[in-house]
């Protein structure tokens, strides 16, 4: 008996690209640093929130590579002229990715209060009904 994969199924033509999806993802979902909340600001659009207290915004960069959301923050440690008792607010880099279905994009950035928001919307692809003609040979 041969094991059918997801993206090997018959009923599935065309969607190998989501078991390729399904497996980048799970590789990205061990990351801890920085927390982050998504939410749905109404049918067609998300919010991503990631608390980066301590970051400015020239110490953040956010891009889109392959249908993939990263996000990237690193410090510079001023800490030349300061003494440390005790240190417990961690200042380093990381690395946060999400993966974006075909039809979403970014829409903004802001940072707030040490939140950093990224908006994103789905755009609704119009509806198309095609016929096709059956010929004769």
């Amino acid at each position: 008996m041969t094991k059918l994969t997801f993206g090997s199924h018959p009923y599935l033509l065309g969607f190998e690209q989501l078991e390729r999806l399904v497996e980048r993802t799970a590789k990205t979902a061990s990351e801890g640093y920085p927390p982050f909340n998504i939410e749905a600001t109404n049918e067609n659009s998300y919010r991503i929130t990631l608390a980066v207290a301590g970051f400015r915004d020239e110490d953040l960069a956010i891009t889109v590579e392959d249908r993939q959301l990263v996000v990237r923050g690193r410090q510079v440690e001023d800490t030349a002229e300061r003494v440390f008792l005790h240190r417990g607010i961690a200042a380093r880099a990381f690395q946060r990715c999400f993966v974006l279905a075909d039809g979403v994009e970014v829409a903004g950035a802001s940072l707030d209060h040490g939140l950093l928001n990224i908006d994103l919307r789905r755009l609704v692809p119009e509806t198309v009904v095609q016929t096709i003609r059956i010929g004769r040979k």
